[in-house]
């Protein structure tokens, strides 16, 4: 590929001088830069150099397109949370994604590997998010469903499924919380829960029954009911402060 070079010269090179050790003279050197598109060209050839030594099973190639998409990877899983998942698994998904836009893409079908890959990785993500809200995805199998509360199944009063943000018909999609109003309601949980509203809090996410709960906490179970309905007001009233959608 033929290079752009800035500077002096017929050739636009840039001459450094530089002592030769063996002979003790200086000679001069050219440097070329690359301009931003063809940088980006360039880019896009050692991508597919990669990808072709990767499909033909180099492990070093392989490893080398992992590490030049990871930030990438890490920062789009960043942009998801789902209720009672982990965002490492979420980070796991994006790198499964990267796999398979590494084996699938087709250079004649795709712009560039790069759009083919976030394409890839964000479409794994949400198909995880999914899967995961139909509790059969294995590494976000933590997922807890606050629908099932004794307190929920036996009043008219919203669960906590239905008062943390999402879609009234519960398209799984949007029980994804974005990162900025995550942190914003881990904020507000800390200063505005009682001690025993948190403990309750943090065991019944772990996915232990009221019966548990009560044991670990010495407590009977209408205690931890009383505290979960708690819990599920003040995250309302903290919802509805920021003007979320409920």
């Amino acid at each position: 590929m033929a290079l752009e070079l800035d500077g002096i010269g017929a050739g636009g090179g840039v001459r450094h001088d530089k002592t030769d050790p063996k002979c003790g003279f200086r000679k001069g050197v050219f440097v070329a830069r690359l301009s931003p598109t063809k940088a980006q060209a360039q880019v896009q050839i050692e991508d597919g150099y990669l990808l072709a030594l990767a499909r033909q099973g180099n492990p070093d190639a392989y490893d080398r397109l992992v590490r030049r998409y990871a930030s990438f990877v890490r920062l789009k899983a960043s942009s998801y949370f789902l209720v009672g998942g982990d965002s490492e698994d979420l980070h796991q998904e994006g790198l499964v994604g990267l796999y398979k836009a590494i084996r699938d893409f087709r250079p004649d079908r795709e712009s560039s590997f790069r759009n083919f890959a976030e394409l890839c990785i964000t479409r794994q993500i949400i198909t995880a998010v999914k899967t995961a809200t139909r509790n059969k995805h294995t590494p976000l199998n933590g997922y807890v469903s606050f629908s099932a509360t004794p307190a929920g199944a036996s009043d008219s009063e919203p669960t906590l499924d239905e008062v943390l943000p999402g879609s009234p018909v519960h398209d799984p999609v949007n029980q994804v919380i974005s990162s900025e109003e995550l942190r914003s309601l881990v904020a507000c949980l800390s200063t505005v829960l009682s001690d025993l509203e948190s403990r309750v809090l943090s065991l019944y996410l772990d996915g232990y029954s009221y019966t548990v709960i009560g044991e670990k906490l010495d407590c009977d179970c209408k205690t931890v009911d009383n505290a979960l309905q708690r819990v599920k007001r003040k995250v309302g009233s903290h919802l509805q402060s920021r003007n979320v959608l409920l």
